[in-house]
C-alpha cells in the first residue's frame, strides 16, 4: 500500500532555464488518491485511534487494527472535516482503511469530481455547501461538536493544535523520500506552494534542519486572489492576515483565507520570499508539465500540483528578480507537485490545447 512517490528530474526544463537542476517531487500516484494529503489525514487518523483505544502509537501496527474487537471499536468513531478536496480524500480513505465514518464538507464552487472522488474513497457523505472555505471549516467544527464526532482538520487556531500538528508530522513521509531521492543534491531553492500552509510550514521546517549547513531559499507561492500568507508576511508585525470574501481560483487546494496558526511562524521566520501569481501561470504549467518532449519528465499535476514550476518560469524571464533569489547557472532547484489530475475533467480543459501554445511557452 505504501510506496514513495517518484523525484522527476526535469533536466530539459533545467538546460531551457539555465540552472544546473530542477527536481520535482510527483504526488500524483500517492496511496491511489492523486495528492499527498493522504500522508497527513491518515496519520492523524491513527493517532486519534490510538488515543481513543489506549494504544501506544509508537508501537502500534495496522494489524492491531483487524481484531474484531478494535474494528467493532472503530466502527463507533466518526470523524469530520472541511476540504477543497485533497484533505477530505485523504481523510475518507483513511476513516474507511481503519472502518471508522466520515462526513466531508466542501466549499462552494468545489467540482463535483471531487465530491465524487471523496465519496468513492469511502466518506459516508460528502456535500457541497454555499459557504467559502473558512466558513465551511466553521461549519465542520459546529458539526463535531454537536454530534460528538472528531474533527480531522488541515489547520490549527487557539485550542485546536493537537491534530493539525499529527497531520503536519504525516507530511514529513514526503520529506524524507525527497532527501534520500536527491541522492546528494543539496537544492539551492525550494519552492512550496500554500494554502493553509500546513504543508508548506512542515516541509520548509524540515528541510532547513536537514539542510542547516547550507540551508535553501525557501518561496512560498500563493494564487494571488487568495494569498494570506503573503499578507501576513507584508504586514511585517509577525501576526497573521486573512483574506475575506469568496474569492476564487482554479488552485482550489490553495483556495484557503487564514493562515494554520502552528505552522506559520516556521514560514514567517525561515521564508525568504512570497509569490502570489494568477491562474494562468499555473495552467501554463500544466501544459508544461504534460508535454515535455522526454516521456521520462512528463508530469500529470493539477491545478495546485504545477504553480510553483509556473512561479520559478515567471521568475526566470525577469533578470532582476534572479538577481534578487540567487538564481543562477548552479542553481538546484526543488519543487512539489501535490496533486494529479484531481478534476480530470477540468485537467483535460487546461492541458488539451493545440500544441502551438506550448511552442509559445519555450519561445
Amino acid at each position: 500500500m505504501y510506496e514513495k512517490t517518484k523525484l522527476v528530474s526535469l533536466r530539459t526544463a533545467a538546460e531551457e532555464l539555465g540552472v544546473k537542476a530542477i527536481h520535482l517531487k510527483d504526488e500524483s500516484t500517492r496511496f491511489g488518491l492523486k495528492a499527498f494529503k493522504g500522508l497527513g489525514g491518515s496519520y492523524a487518523v491513527f493517532r486519534v485511534l490510538c488515543e481513543k483505544l489506549g494504544l501506544d502509537h509508537r508501537d502500534a501496527v495496522f494489524s492491531d487494527f483487524t481484531t474484531e474487537e478494535i474494528r467493532e471499536k472503530c466502527s463507533d468513531v466518526v470523524f469530520v472535516t472541511a476540504t477543497d478536496g485533497n484533505h477530505g480524500r485523504g481523510v475518507a480513505w483513511a476513516s474507511s482503511l481503519f472502518g471508522c465514518k466520515a462526513y466531508v464538507f466542501m466549499p462552494a464552487g468545489s467540482a463535483e469530481a471531487r465530491r465524487k472522488a471523496i465519496e468513492d474513497a469511502g466518506a459516508e457523505k460528502a456535500v457541497i455547501c454555499d459557504l467559502n472555505y473558512d466558513k465551511v471549516v466553521q461549519f465542520a467544527r459546529r458539526q463535531a461538536e454537536e454530534n460528538g464526532w472528531t474533527l480531522i482538520q488541515d489547520t490549527s487556531w487557539e485550542g485546536y493544535e493537537k491534530i493539525p500538528q499529527w497531520i503536519v508530522e504525516g507530511y514529513l513521509t514526503m520529506g524524507a523520500e525527497i532527501c534520500e531521492q536527491l541522492d546528494g543534491d543539496v537544492p539551492t531553492h525550494v519552492f512550496l506552494q500554500a494554502g493553509v500552509g500546513a504543508m508548506a510550514g512542515g516541509i520548509l521546517g524540515y528541510l532547513s534542519n536537514v539542510f542547516a549547513a547550507k540551508e535553501p531559499v525557501f518561496t512560498i507561492v500563493e494564487p494571488s486572489m487568495v494569498a494570506c500568507l503573503y499578507e501576513s508576511a507584508k504586514a511585517g508585525d509577525g501576526n497573521i492576515r486573512s483574506v475575506s470574501g469568496d474569492p476564487v481560483t482554479i488552485m482550489a487546494g490553495l483556495n484557503c483565507g487564514t493562515p494554520c496558526t502552528i505552522t506559520w511562524p516556521i514560514i514567517r521566520d525561515r521564508a525568504g520570499f512570497y509569490c502570489a501569481c494568477t491562474d494562468e501561470v499555473s495552467e501554463n504549467a500544466m501544459r508544461e508539465l504534460a508535454r515535455f518532449p522526454k516521456e521520462e519528465e512528463r508530469v500529470v499535476a493539477g491545478e495546485s500540483g504545477a504553480v510553483t514550476f509556473g512561479v520559478l518560469r515567471e521568475i526566470i524571464k525577469d533578470d532582476s528578480m534572479k538577481r534578487e533569489m540567487g538564481i543562477n547557472e548552479e542553481s538546484i532547484i526543488l519543487l512539489i507537485s501535490t496533486e494529479g489530475d484531481t478534476d480530470p475533467e477540468g485537467y483535460e480543459n487546461i492541458v488539451a490545447q493545440n500544441d502551438q501554445d506550448i511552442t509559445k511557452l519555450r519561445d
